[in-house]
């Protein structure tokens, strides 16, 4: 078959030819905007789930949505190197000139640029030079004090404020959110429970790893009370079929009932291992339908595929040191998995002992701890690969 009409689009954050089996969560944030543009209190979305789940991919249809309902919208992508503030800034004066252009009447927009510019001067005390092109002249006293916490409510209220003025809502969209240190998640946290209570029409949508619920709630308490923290997991075999059936379809081209279900089988739902078998086997095919001998044939391609791109990415950045307690934890079996067997896994008395490691791993994004006492893998069958790549 023509690989150029191959609808399939395995890739980081790649919009999937058909996104199924996420229609409650999209209604949920559809929720979301439409309450907050008519000044409804309504809380925001912290959405949660392991690497390959489509995290991004909802992120991305989520501000195509607010667009749509007339809002104007900031995504950025959070990094273990680069502070938040610096993220957003950039952001927020192009954000603010747009506004500034925008008919209206009043002062608000002009004032946010003046507070964005005393957040600018807060700034580069702690981090330095770096250039925005923003040649206004900052409203001292406002957003300038060199606390984060205070600063960002500041500047989030303006920016709040500048938007009623022009009659829109602003969606702040923040992806990989778990790389935030405690202080900026603190900050962005207080900033949206100022904007709760002034009701104004600012919303903040953002993704991470499974950490991120008790990442909130460690950096304030009503944290649940203030965003709605859904669980992005695999797809049901239903939506998994309907993700392959239905782009392929409208090609001319058909599964195989066994060969669906062989995939789901292989994939377990996860939709970018889906789309990445789509490809693949579209690729291997001579003509429809998609066999189930077919999709057997091109298992060992896919799955060397990944090996190669999804999972050797991330096994390469670790110590010798950090790839032995993965593979302690990929030994025994699917997870999760509880620190006293990974330490006896390793021949360590005492888990305590492990704790640097661990706590690395964490910080990587690699593992994560789904209860006390118990570790698990941020990346689906990541133990599968492990034991495949790193023989005992």
């Amino acid at each position: 078959m023509d690989p150029i009409s191959n609808p399939f689009s395995p890739g980081a954050g790649s919009p999937p030819p058909e996104l199924a089996g996420r229609d409650a969560l999209l209604e949920q944030a559809h929720i979301l905007f439409g309450r907050v543009r008519r000044k409804k209190p309504e809380k925001s979305l912290l959405m949660m789930g392991l690497r390959g789940v489509g995290k991004t991919v909802l992120l991305n249809e989520m501000k195509r949505m607010a667009e749509q309902d007339g809002y104007r919208t900031i995504f950025v992508e959070a990094s273990e190197n680069k502070l938040l503030a610096v993220l957003l800034v950039p952001q927020l004066r192009t954000l603010l000139f747009e506004l500034d252009r925008m008919a209206g009447t009043g002062n608000k927009v002009r004032r946010g640029l003046a507070v964005l510019m005393s957040f600018i001067g807060a700034i580069k005390v702690s981090v330095g030079e770096f250039d925005v092109g923003l040649d206004r002249d900052p409203e001292k006293g406002a957003a300038d004090s060199g606390d984060l916490e205070v600063d960002l409510t500041n500047l989030f209220i303006a920016v709040g404020e500048a938007a009623v003025e022009r009659n829109c809502a602003v969606a702040i969209l923040v992806d990989e959110i778990q790389y935030l240190s405690s202080l900026e998640l603190n900050a962005l946290i207080m900033a949206m429970h100022k904007m709760q209570q002034l009701q104004l029409p600012l919303v903040l949508v953002g993704a991470g790893l499974p950490i991120l619920a008790g990442m909130a709630g460690d950096a304030k308490s009503y944290a649940e009370r203030l965003f709605n923290f859904p669980d992005i997991g695999p797809l049901e075999e239903e939506d998994a079929n309907l993700a392959l059936q239905d782009p392929v379809q409208e090609e001319g081209v058909e599964f195989e009932a066994s060969a669906l279900h062989e995939i789901y089988r292989l994939t377990k739902g996860y939709p970018y291992f889906l789309q990445e078998w789509g490809y693949q086997v579209w690729n291997q095919a001579e003509s429809s339908p998609i066999t189930l001998q077919l999709v057997q044939q091109t298992t060992e391609l896919v799955v060397h595929r990944l090996d190669k791109n999804f999972f050797r990415v991330r096994f390469d950045r670790l110590t010798d040191g950090e790839k032995r307690y993965l593979r302690a934890m990929a030994e025994l079996g699917q997870g999760p998995y509880r620190t006293a067997n990974i330490s006896g896994q390793l021949g360590v008395e005492s888990s305590a002992t492990l704790s640097p490691v661990r706590s690395k791993l964490i910080k990587k994004g690699m593992i994560y701890s789904p209860a006390h006492g118990l570790m698990a893998f941020t990346v689906p069958v990541f133990d599968e690969f492990m034991r495949r790549s790193m023989p005992l």
